[in-house]
């Protein structure tokens, strides 16, 4: 169950966060930063996602990468545990995973069954911030234990908000991450489709919650599933239920048993969404001297993340 926990968790929480310290180690390592930023290959227009999913008409002002050169930057070179579910990610026009102070959008598919999303009017999200806050807080001795620094949930930067027509939410949390002085944005969309939902997740600066709010609207409007996928094509009959609803979505929850919710999901992302948590990895790969990972080229093979199956 423990590992479950902990391969869930890397589905909900993802690091997307690149900085200053990060550019400075690619220097540092030998890596030139024009090999990599020439290695990365970018599209706009209409891109279909997965197996034929979903669709995303990518927003003006952004450019997508592809989902094997996602999974590399995900984790070869920021350093999170490999993950299939990566279908891709959105990076700002004029913007790259190597841009100080930027910020990304990744893009990837859950499985996990329909939503049913009645119990989303009755919802008081001020008391699930708190008890979400307590959960976080009972969970940080084990993320000191295993070497990450601790969490906090300060607040929500922009409350929950389901539209019920569209069966598309949002909402927005400021974390604090260990000593880190600046605080971090985690703005997080899901799109609920037949039998699972899409995650768009923004992890950034907080100063950049104007930006990334104003443009929330244009990213719920450009994906959608595709007919066949989505949440109104759901049969009773043949498709399975999520054991949650659209508070265990929020809270990251997951009812393993009718009336009763599992341990929380533990473990943020590896590698915490702050300038330290990078700054941690890039400085254990450069004492061990082990060099960055050579770019991977877009006209590749399409290799599968190997990890175990759980």
């Amino acid at each position: 169950m423990k590992h479950f926990l902990l391969r869930k968790a890397w589905l909900w929480l993802l690091v997307l966060l690149p900085t200053k310290i990060w550019a400075q180690a690619v220097d540092s390592a030998g890596i030139q930063r024009e090999q990599l930023e020439k290695s990365f290959t970018y599209e706009t227009g209409t891109i279909t996602l997965g197996d034929n999913l979903a669709k995303l008409q990518v927003p003006k002002g952004y450019k997508f990468l592809s989902a094997k050169q996602s999974q590399y930057v995900l984790n070869q070179l920021w350093g999170n545990p490999p993950d299939s579910s990566t279908l891709g990610m959105l990076f700002p026009e004029h913007d790259s995973p190597l841009t100080e102070n930027t910020y990304a959008v990744e893009i990837s598919y859950s499985e996990e069954g329909y939503i049913k999303d009645n119990d989303a009017q009755d919802l008081n999200y001020t008391d699930l911030l708190k008890e979400m806050q307590q959960d976080v807080r009972d969970a940080n001795p084990e993320r000191v234990q295993a070497g990450y620094p601790s969490v906090e949930l300060v607040r929500w930067a922009s409350v929950p908000f389901y539209d019920a027509q569209n069966h598309k939410l949002h909402w927005a949390k400021e974390v604090k991450f260990g000593e880190d002085e600046a605080n971090t944005l985690n703005y997080n969309v899901r799109v609920l489709g037949r039998k699972g939902y899409l995650l768009l997740n923004v992890i950034a600066p907080m100063s950049v919650l104007p930006t990334v709010k104003k443009n929330i609207p244009d990213m719920l409007a450009a994906v959608n599933f595709t007919s066949g996928n989505q949440y109104g094509d759901f049969n009773p009959d043949i498709d399975e239920v999520a054991q949650y609803g659209i508070g265990g979505l929020i809270a990251g929850k997951v009812l393993v048993k009718v009336g009763f919710f599992a341990l929380i999901l533990k473990f943020w992302k590896v590698l915490v969404a702050a300038a330290s948590g990078i700054y941690y990895y890039l400085k254990k790969r450069l004492n061990g001297k082990k060099e960055l990972p050579e770019p991977v080229l877009a006209t590749e093979p399409e290799v599968e993340p190997a990890y175990p199956v759980i």
